[in-house]
């Protein structure tokens, strides 16, 4: 079967990758000259079943009224804007705030994201793949002990799903992470997750997408997508700026830019780029960069060491697709990367960078089938695209061949807005 995969991201290219290795004929269109150049380019570098928790829940609410007019708070929305698709995400946004809706959603992607995981370490003894990874866990550390409490009661609920979450004290903290002395006497506690990884999304994508070409796949590079054209209640071609692509099968893995594609055919997607950004410094001859990855949930900020790298990622602002970014904000990584870990690395040349982050109001992402027989969904990630990436192709190639997926789709697919 000849399969277009549209968007060539850490998502795009790990469907790509099995669905050659099933046996198909594989074309992957991306707009940009090379795999991983958008939002898999510097992304946090985590791997973090244990971000399950989802952004709409009942603390945040408290949370963004205590950020409102902060320039640099995690979390911004832009409200001058006059942006229908921002309003009617939000009100579904503030749907999913509740209880009951967060434990259901957390569940939905603890799903993919344990699942992911397990396939990421089959793809990794499989191919050999390096991408600077580490497999010593994610360490989430807390200031304030309301907000400890309230992340340990997430990670009890995490456990039920098969999440290993460690409550460590100060001191158990210190043990695993020396690096955060400097900010010692400000901790309450932290959370650790053992199994969960780091590693380069960019370089994971790049190497795997060098695999997927030596088995046949056709990389269309520069080649920007404007629509889908239906015929007979299925798909019948991609519309590119380079003349009409066709295939058997179509997997939508273009992020943020999915909704603008499928409403080409009439299907809508709640799915809003949340701005992110991120900075990376050489570690080399600094001694102060951690080697367990950070998370930093008071700032909503993370931390990974790639390499000879620290990568610092975190806030989220929600303005559209504009892509400028805003100094203050890129700044305000910058101070509190230097406050965390003072001998990090080399700040004076940090190398800034921001990505749209194709999130939706649930933060389950959307996968699986439309009501066209021969086009999938693998999108709408949010910021767990690289945690999720091997796990979502492997069910690509599942709906492909017509099997079961390993995991239930329940609760996935665009219906269920």
């Amino acid at each position: 079967m000849r399969v277009i995969v549209l968007g060539a991201g850490v998502v795009g290219v790990a469907s790509a990758y099995r669905l050659i290795r099933e046996g198909h004929e594989v074309v992957v269109i991306d707009r940009g000259p090379g795999a991983g150049l958008e939002t898999s380019f510097a992304n946090g570098g985590q791997i973090s079943a244990s971000h399950a928790e989802p952004w709409a829940n009942p603390a945040v609410l408290l949370k963004v009224l205590h950020w409102l007019g902060r320039s640099d708070a995690p979390l911004v929305f832009r409200w001058a804007r006059w942006d229908p698709a921002l309003w009617l995400w939000l009100g579904r946004f503030l749907r999913n705030c509740t209880p009951a809706r967060t434990r259901r959603n957390i569940e939905r992607t603890m799903r993919v994201a344990l699942y992911s995981r397990t396939m990421l370490k089959a793809l990794r003894a499989e191919t050999g793949i390096a991408y600077d990874h580490r497999t010593s866990g994610i360490l989430h550390v807390y200031r304030d002990p309301r907000a400890f409490s309230q992340a340990c009661a997430a990670a009890e609920t995490m456990r039920v799903y098969g999440l290993e979450r460690v409550v460590c004290s100060v001191a158990a903290c210190l043990t695993l992470e020396p690096a955060l002395e400097a900010i010692a006497p400000q901790l309450t506690g932290g959370l650790h997750s053992p199994d969960d990884e780091t590693g380069d999304a960019h370089l994971f994508t790049v190497h795997l997408a060098e695999l997927a070409r030596a088995a046949g796949t056709d990389f269309r590079f520069g080649v920007t997508v404007r629509g889908l054209e239906t015929e007979g209640g299925r798909i019948v071609r991609a519309v590119t700026d380079h003349g009409p692509m066709t295939g058997d099968l179509y997997v939508l893995a273009l992020g943020s830019d999915s909704p603008r594609i499928v409403r080409t055919v009439g299907l809508r997607l709640p799915i809003y780029p949340a701005k992110g950004y991120s900075l990376t410094v050489d570690t080399t001859g600094f001694a102060g960069a951690p080697m367990v990855s950070i998370t930093d949930d008071e700032y909503k900020m993370v931390y990974a060491r790639l390499g000879d790298r620290l990568r610092v990622a975190g806030t989220a602002e929600l303005a559209g697709w504009d892509l400028t970014p805003t100094p203050l904000r890129a700044e305000a990584l910058l101070k509190r990367a230097r406050v965390l870990f003072p001998d990090g690395g080399d700040y004076d040349h940090a190398v800034f960078w921001a990505g749209l982050r194709p999130t939706t109001p649930d933060s389950v992402p959307i996968i699986g089938p439309t009501p066209w027989p021969n086009l999938l969904l693998n999108t709408g990630h949010g910021t767990l695209g690289w945690t999720m990436a091997a796990g979502s192709a492997c069910i690509m190639a599942d709906l492909a061949a017509n099997r079961p997926p390993a995991i239930a789709l329940e609760g996935l697919g665009w219906e269920r807005f």
